[in-house]
């Protein structure tokens, strides 16, 4: 039942316990303390909402960064990782395979921000040993929502 209720909440958060306890055919009882328990287990850790922030006025900039690091030791990657999420530009943290260590999402206002705490915070950084950074330019999908829903197209096709 946790697992059902995960994914309604996954879905759309705003469903109300009365909602998920008439989709999933139990009482009302039953979601608030299923919920409470994830709560207090630490499997929900937050409700948020997903905003297209491009129809709004607010100016700002996302970029991924690809880092390179020396794990510390006794420590992993944990403490690299906790040392670099304690920023309050950094959205994001990941633990990665492949060509680079961890990928850090940061926001700033500007770009020129953004490669300023790159170069400022980041790279100096001891065990920090490299750095590429991606700005990114448009989202399209996130968390399984589309953003822009592709227009029709409305050009009649003509046949000579």
């Amino acid at each position: 039942m946790e697992e059902k209720i995960l994914r309604l909440l996954e879905q759309d958060c705003c469903y109300t316990h009365a909602q998920i306890a008439t989709m999933l055919g139990i009482s009302v009882e039953e979601v608030d303390a299923q919920i409470a328990s994830l709560f207090e287990k630490g499997i929900i850790l937050k409700y948020i909402a997903l905003i297209d922030w491009e129809k709004t006025d607010r100016e700002f900039v996302t970029a991924h960064i690809e880092l390179r690091v020396t794990p510390q030791r006794g420590e992993g990657f944990d403490k690299v990782a906790e040392r670099i999420y304690q920023y309050p530009e950094v959205k994001s943290v990941y633990l990665m395979s492949g060509g680079y260590d961890l990928g850090v999402t940061i926001e700033g206002r500007t770009l020129k921000e953004v490669a300023l705490f790159v170069a400022e915070k980041l790279a100096p950084m001891e065990f920090v040993l490299s750095t590429k950074t991606h700005f990114v330019l448009k989202k399209y999908k996130q968390n399984g929502i589309i953003f822009d829903t592709p227009k029709e197209d409305e050009r009649r096709m003509i046949s000579l």
